[in-house]
């Protein structure tokens, strides 16, 4: 065991390695398909461009661009391709941050601050935002003094915008779609909720980190995916996560704002101090090069053409875990889902009882709450290779906790009356 007190000589580094390895022993086997979060693999291949970008550009620092003029062409085209696949405005900006919720605190920080020059009234800006949104809004109105109104989805789990509309008062600055909501993996009405923005003149964000960069993709491998980019008037900023559908090193995502005129909301500037101005247009000061790096390398790498490949892969994965888990008696779908975050739930079976079973054949398991189910995550490539296995192990796991019995080899453990 490691010592909890700071050693007093250093360690040589294959023991340091060793003990590495040894620790790592416990994680969950994400190369195998049994994690469907946390990690987004698009293959072999891209992984090691992403990890050869990242060492090559592993020390340097993107806060000191000057210093480094690889890493402002890097951004700078990062985002340019990102606006460019979501569609943006000739005269959209943006920056690379560390994830999603940066993103959507940066996103926050510049509607909040426009507010306060366009509505200086306004001393507690609200955001409102359907209850399926990411708790990043909630974080991100926490820090910046702001309220967020959290409103009901409708019964096929997408945004309720006339409860969003009838949530709207006189403090609203913001109102949020998602592209799609990560609990049930389905698309907000973001052409409705873009009209109501532009009806109430308020600052409307897509999140789309989860869909950013399969979504496209998807569009043009003939999938019925909605309208939910730039090119909707009344969309004003998006979150989209590279180091998810990106298949990029963590952590970085872009978030893209419609207007150069709004940079002045979205930078930091200070000169009160000795040494002179300090600026940075994201939260952090410090930001690691090798992910800008690896953003930049893995997009150059792949092309439209190579995430089309990817997409297909997934997609097809995904159409073959919907349809497995509708043949399982007992199961059902939660929504509509239009791209690869799934869930499932049941009428009649204890859905825990369920994800214990699963568990117990090695697979990591998310519950969800509403409805009580199991989510599956965000489906990749690494997922691609197991949906037969795992479509058995749930058939077996659904029939132990249909019959209270665990199967022969099983621990002697019985669920149900």
């Amino acid at each position: 065991m490691t010592p909890m007190h700071f050693q007093e000589a250093g360690t040589d580094a294959a023991q340091v390695f060793a003990e590495m390895e040894e620790a790592r022993q416990g994680d969950v086997d994400w190369r195998r398909g049994r994690l469907g979060a946390y990690v987004h693999f698009g293959g072999e291949d891209v992984l090691e461009v992403a990890k050869g970008a990242y060492l090559r550009f592993f020390s340097e620092n993107a806060l000191g661009q000057k210093a480094f003029p690889s890493l402002r062409k890097f951004e700078t085209e990062v985002i340019a391709w990102a606006a460019d696949l979501l569609h943006a405005p000739a005269d959209a900006m943006g920056t690379l941050t560390s994830g999603g919720t940066e993103s959507i605190f940066l996103a926050v920080k510049t509607a909040r601050d426009l507010a306060r020059v366009e509505r200086p009234h306004v001393t507690r800006p609200e955001i409102v935002a359907p209850v399926s949104a990411h708790p990043a809004f909630d974080k991100a109105a926490h820090y910046l003094g702001m309220k967020v109104r959290r409103v009901p989805i409708t019964a096929d789990f997408r945004a309720d915008v006339d409860a969003m509309k009838a949530a709207i008062g006189p403090d609203t600055v913001m109102i949020v779609g998602s592209a799609p909501a990560f609990p049930h993996g389905v698309f907000d009405p973001i052409a409705d909720i873009a009209a109501l923005a532009r009806e109430r003149d308020l600052w409307m964000h897509v999140d789309a980190c989860v869909g950013g960069f399969l979504a496209p993709f998807a569009v043009r491998l003939g999938y019925p995916i909605p309208a939910f980019d730039f090119a909707l008037d009344g969309v004003c900023s998006m979150s989209a996560d590279l180091h998810k559908y990106g298949f990029t090193a963590k952590g970085a995502s872009v978030v893209l704002f419609a207007s150069e005129a709004w940079r002045p909301h979205l930078v930091f500037e200070f000169d009160n101090w000795p040494r002179g101005k300090y600026s940075a247009p994201t939260f952090g000061g410090s930001r690691p090069g090798g992910a800008i790096a690896a953003a930049w390398a893995v997009m150059r790498y792949l092309g439209v053409d190579g995430y089309v490949r990817i997409a297909k892969q997934i997609m097809a994965a995904r159409d073959r875990m919907i349809e497995g888990i509708g043949a399982i008696d007992g199961l059902y779908l939660v929504g509509k889902p239009e791209l690869a975050v799934l869930s499932y739930s049941s009428h009649e079976l204890d859905m825990f009882a369920v994800a214990e079973r699963l568990g117990d054949k090695g697979w990591f398991v998310s519950p969800m709450s509403e409805p009580p189910g199991i989510h599956l995550g965000m489906l990749t490539l690494a997922h691609v290779p197991i949906v037969d296995e795992y479509l058995v192990d749930l058939a077996v796991a659904v029939d132990i906790v249909r019959t209270g019995k665990l199967t022969a080899g099983s621990r002697d453990v019985s669920y149900g009356g």
